[in-house]
């Protein structure tokens, strides 16, 4: 299978991460991240599943989407599909929307699937300036006028809606964070939280539009990300996130990421070496 070009760059300036595909037909799985995500689609057509929505995505699209929205992304056809985006932290977000609109509380955005020219144009070329490293502070500039257009258009503070058995959740998933870098059971955790594990099964896949199990798959890669760009080698972070053999950790960080756990640690000790 063709695996196209992926490459990732960190920018220190900006404490920003983008990443740019071009040329992949790679699906990805059902999973969700820990920061957000600001993606544009410029070839190919996708079918994206959101939040429990369903959506087809082609050239032009705008891609949002908040910490813990879970999605997945399927190839629509075989054709080339070239994607750029910038990946943001909940500390940095913080920080822009207090300086854009003088409040100190995280926004989500309402929409996943956006389609905005004047956004378009600062996304594509803020993450140009990334790729490239400009050190001019342009590309502070354009973050912020595309951020102000997000924030004022989409943005909206979060929704803190009671689902069933939140309480319940909310331990479990405190207790897969806790626990994700050793081997847990599901009865363990369903003992943590004082319910049987039907009904977390099902109170769980309502609320967090996943399993228990990928849930724990996704915190398990999103540290193993950490790790790596910390420089802990893909062997130990294999060990230390939790994986039980190397194959099985290059396995599923592939399925997640699009690249090799070896590949996105060159990329984080190159960049070291380069700023030395």
């Amino acid at each position: 299978m063709k695996k196209g070009i992926r490459t990732i760059v960190y920018d220190e300036i900006l404490k920003l991460e983008a990443y740019y595909f071009e040329g992949v037909v790679q699906s990805f799985p059902n999973h969700f991240h820990e920061y957000y995500v600001i993606g544009l689609i410029e070839e190919g057509e996708r079918r994206l599943s959101c939040n429990s929505k369903e959506y087809v995505v082609s050239k032009g699209d705008i891609l949002i989407f908040n910490p813990n929205d879970n999605h997945a992304c399927l190839s629509n056809d075989q054709n080339d599909f070239n994607y750029r985006a910038i990946n943001i932290s909940k500390e940095i977000m913080l920080s822009l929307i207090n300086d854009i609109t003088n409040k100190n509380e995280l926004f989500v955005f309402s929409k996943n699937v956006i389609v905005n020219d004047e956004i378009s144009y600062y996304l594509k070329s803020l993450h140009e300036m990334i790729m490239n490293k400009t050190k001019d502070f342009i590309k502070e500039e354009y973050l912020l006028l595309m951020m102000s257009l997000l924030f004022k258009k989409y943005g909206q503070p979060f929704d803190y809606s009671i689902p069933e058995y939140r309480k319940e959740i909310e331990k479990a998933c405190q207790f897969i964070q806790t626990h994700y870098f050793k081997q847990i059971h599901l009865k363990e955790i369903c003992q943590y939280c004082g319910i049987s594990q039907s009904t977390l099964l099902r109170a769980f896949t309502k609320e967090k539009k996943m399993t228990p199990y990928r849930y724990l798959e996704t915190i398990r890669i999103n540290e193993s990300k950490k790790l790596l760009e910390q420089g802990v080698s893909p062997i130990e972070t294999a060990i230390q996130a939790g994986f039980s053999d190397q194959s099985h950790f290059t396995h599923y960080f592939n399925r997640f990421i699009g690249i090799t756990p070896g590949t996105y640690y060159s990329i984080f000790s190159k960049q070291k070496g380069n700023d030395k």
